[in-house]
């Protein structure tokens, strides 16, 4: 069975409390063998942390601060907790971070604070970092264009945008977090992914979240990464066992977890 990784997912979500064990396990006899944890707040380090003791071999944490959980008079106090953390401990990457401009438009000027700063902690670590950019492509494109010092790598999860914005996150050393919306009828990404070579491409769940077809209306997991390769490969009109193969190598190379295997 070929190899699979998740990019991103919430697996510590309490949407899972009733079968997490059980989802992680059909996820790994699916192929999907790794699996990385983007934070969200101080709320969710604990969870996510115990998920990662309980499987150190197949899950992998990530500590960052989620722009939906930057709110005046609480942020910088986040951001404490998460500065202390990445000082405490081994991280696959810094995030998720970004900005978000579908919920709450009113934050901007201190989810743009956000974050720079968590740029900043992952280029002096040398970790990776993971963009949320809903509704945000060009202010976080700008962001992330004045941070990059040749320093800066990443993943823009969950890529949504044009062509031209993949192309500039492409030339900024970032890949494209491909997920579940891939395969729903109206998505606009078959046709940017076809222009877009494959060596800049990773897969993701955002599991709970964005299950892909057939599981819409559904909760999300990491085993349903399948049907997002299977879409790829046929927009990009390459066998499966290429699809899995390169992207595979992607995420591997992104987190630095080739030599690691």
């Amino acid at each position: 069975m070929m190899q699979l990784v998740d990019t991103h997912a919430h697996l510590y979500s309490r949407k899972f409390d009733a079968d997490r064990p059980d989802m992680v396990r059909r996820a790994i006899a699916a192929g999907v063998t790794r699996m990385y944890l983007p934070n969200i707040d101080a709320e969710s380090i604990q969870p996510m942390l115990d998920l990662e003791a309980a499987f150190p071999d197949n899950c992998f944490a990530m500590m960052g601060l989620h722009p939906g959980s930057v709110q005046p008079g609480t942020y910088e106090q986040e951001l404490a907790v998460v500065e202390k953390w990445l000082g405490e401990h081994t991280w696959a990457g810094v995030g998720e971070t970004g900005i978000d401009l579908y919920w709450d438009k009113s934050t901007l000027e201190i989810q743009k604070i956000s974050f720079a700063r968590q740029i900043e902690w992952a280029k002096d670590l040398g970790l990776p970092i993971i963009i949320h950019s809903r509704e945000s492509n060009e202010e976080c494109l700008e962001l992330v264009s004045k941070g990059q010092d040749g320093r800066l790598r990443g993943i823009f999860h969950c890529f949504s945008g044009t062509l031209e914005q993949a192309k500039r996150m492409i030339d900024l050393g970032f890949m494209l977090g491909i997920g579940g919306t891939l395969t729903y009828p109206k998505s606009e990404l078959p046709v940017v992914l076809k222009e877009i070579p494959l060596e800049h491409i990773v897969l993701e769940t955002d599991s709970p979240y964005l299950p892909p077809v057939p599981h819409r209306g559904k909760r999300n997991e990491s085993a349903y990464i399948r049907l997002v390769a299977e879409m790829l490969s046929e927009v990009k009109v390459l066998p499966f066992a290429e699809v899995a193969r390169v992207t595979t190598a992607n995420a591997l190379r992104m987190f630095g977890a080739e030599a690691k295997r």
